[in-house]
């Protein structure tokens, strides 16, 4: 009668600990890169909210333009409550209180609006170096700045 091989029985019993050893080290590596992959993913998708609420918030300026003759900087005459800064969509924005310039007649010059919407103080998307700030005019212009002011509008405008 034979007996049986030691080699072959022990190898079917499980995997030795430098096989094991290799499969987390190829696990720790694929989520090195996959987490931050998907976290920069994640605060790209959260601006729509930011460019949303602007864009609203302008409509909601130029309605009041159109029934008042001027632009409003108070919060309840623009349909929302409480005070600036205004915390808008899932909470990691907030639109800070309107920069409003009245309409002069020497020398002429129309009635302005800015808004800016940032990211809430101590959220993750406060991370996002490349979007830091988001701009609307009373003329349309949509600016953004990344980290440091310098202008991003056409990565983080983009549609």
């Amino acid at each position: 009668m034979k007996t049986p091989n030691r080699v072959a029985s022990r190898r079917a019993a499980g995997f030795t600990l430098i096989e094991l050893m290799v499969a987390l080290l190829i696990a720790a590596i694929l989520f090195a890169i996959a987490i931050p992959s998907y976290n920069t993913y994640i605060r790209r998708s959260r601006r729509t909210e930011a460019k949303t609420a602007l864009l609203a918030l302008a409509g909601l300026e130029e309605r009041y333009y159109s029934a008042a003759n001027s632009y409003s900087v108070l919060t309840t005459d623009l349909g929302y409550t409480g005070a600036w800064p205004v915390v808008v969509g899932s909470g990691y924005y907030e639109i800070n209180a309107p920069t409003v310039v009245a309409a002069t007649t020497t020398p002429p010059a129309p009635a302005t609006y800015t808004l800016t919407a940032v990211p809430v103080p101590g959220n993750d998307q406060a991370k996002d170096t490349a979007c830091v700030s988001f701009t609307v005019t009373s003329a349309g212009a949509q600016t953004a700045t990344m980290n440091g002011g310098a202008d991003n509008s056409s990565t983080c405008w983009q549609h």
